[in-house]
């Protein structure tokens, strides 16, 4: 069947079948104008129509994916006219034969390249999608969609060489073998990033929101991007630090995870008792401390010691007091132990969990907790150890005049 072409719609209009210039110049400004004209439609009617036909029909909105869509329409238009030069470029333009070969190689690279940017938008696409299901956090796939994009342009790189030099494709992945141990050291990130990005997702060691510490690269935050080659951490300060991927394999970090999705976060505070304060309780002392703290007498008589030291009183009342403390975890262990002594005095540890695990809340019992425990150490006649300074030191040892 013979494709009438396009000269021969225009020469009634310009008056003669010969190729003059003005019917060459006609024609071939009309096909472009035509390849513009399905360019356009596809672009801003075809395409956008299809976009809200899905917005109004599916069950969930897709208006998150409106920048990605944006740009899969621009690339698919650009490959659907690349494709219509292609397969109508001898029915449209008129030109020597060498210049449709050149135009030809030219239109198939840019078809190639065309095709992995819609190929990339897509997978921008299935990403997007992804990331709004309830378990993409924990099981992120940043690192895949990155080694889905680069596998995509490297096929696409092989093919736009093999177009421009007229050889197979086959000829040109034979000399990679040559050319191998260049590769490994070039991508020797890439590939050490890829193997530790599967050991992540395959064993949940990192998501997407997880609080971690890298103490060899200074990170202390929340995790916003887990990527083939780095692990980017906002730190609390606002600071952003990036972790090599493999890193995260190969060195040590902490992951709190686990303590925020476990019932309660750990206080763990010691607060160091001065030796020369420690002593036997008198009935005297017992009897008037039990008037100040009604939890005191409470303790003494549901007892069956005889004879009472302040610290031993002191410790007992202070577990009580953190065992009926509302913002403290009653299902997790709690209690106040005596450490080894040390020179600085006898330490008394705090040890319990809070039932709120975020971070303001946290440090506000914590200190809640603390400056309880300290402000009752009076009742016991105890003391907490400090170092003297050496300004207040001259003070004590001064003369009166």
């Amino acid at each position: 069947m013979k494709v009438t072409h396009l000269s021969e719609v225009l020469a009634p209009w310009v008056g003669s079948t010969s190729y003059s210039g003005l019917l060459i110049l006609g024609t071939n400004v009309l096909a472009l104008v035509i390849l513009l004209l399905v360019f356009w439609l596809i672009r801003q009617w075809l395409l956008p129509r299809i976009q809200h036909f899905l917005s109004e029909n599916s069950t969930s909105k897709i208006g998150f994916l409106a920048p990605y869509l944006s740009k899969f329409s621009g690339r698919f238009s650009l490959m659907m006219c690349t494709l219509m030069f292609i397969a109508f470029k001898e029915a449209l333009f008129i030109a020597p034969l060498w210049l449709f070969n050149v135009l030809g190689v030219v239109s198939q690279v840019l078809l190639v390249i065309s095709i992995g940017f819609l190929l990339s938008s897509l997978v921008n696409i299935v990403n997007a999608i992804y990331n709004q299901q309830p378990f993409a956090k924990s099981v992120p796939i940043q690192s895949l969609v990155q080694v889905s994009k680069l596998l995509i342009f490297i096929v696409c790189a092989i093919l736009v060489i093999s177009l421009a030099i007229d050889k197979s494709p086959t000829y040109i992945l034979s000399g990679f073998g040559a050319i191998a141990a260049v590769t490994l050291l070039v991508f020797k990130d890439t590939i050490l990033g890829l193997v530790a990005s599967i050991q992540i997702a395959a064993n949940r060691l990192l998501a997407t929101g997880d609080w971690i510490q890298v103490d060899a690269f200074g990170a202390d935050g929340e995790v916003i991007e887990v990527g083939l080659n780095t692990v980017r951490v906002r730190n609390w300060d606002n600071t952003v630090t990036t972790i090599p991927t493999y890193k995260i394999i190969s060195d040590s970090f902490k992951n709190w995870r686990a303590m925020q999705e476990s019932n309660g976060r750990r206080i763990k505070r010691a607060i160091y008792i001065d030796f020369d304060s420690i002593h036997l309780l008198s009935p005297d002392e017992l009897s008037a401390l039990s008037q100040e703290l009604p939890e005191v007498a409470e303790i003494v008589q549901h007892s069956t010691e005889q004879r009472w030291s302040n610290v031993s009183l002191f410790r007992r009342y202070a577990e009580a007091y953190l065992k009926t403390h509302p913002q403290v975890n009653p299902e997790c262990l709690c209690m106040v132990r005596e450490l080894a002594p040390t020179q600085y005095g006898l330490p008394v540890e705090l040890y319990c969990f809070s039932q709120d695990k975020r971070w303001v809340p946290y440090e506000h019992l914590q200190a809640d907790l603390l400056d309880h425990v300290l402000t009752v150490m009076p009742y016991f006649s105890l003391r907490p150890y400090q170092v003297i300074s050496s300004h207040q030191n001259e003070i004590n040892h001064k003369k009166p005049e």
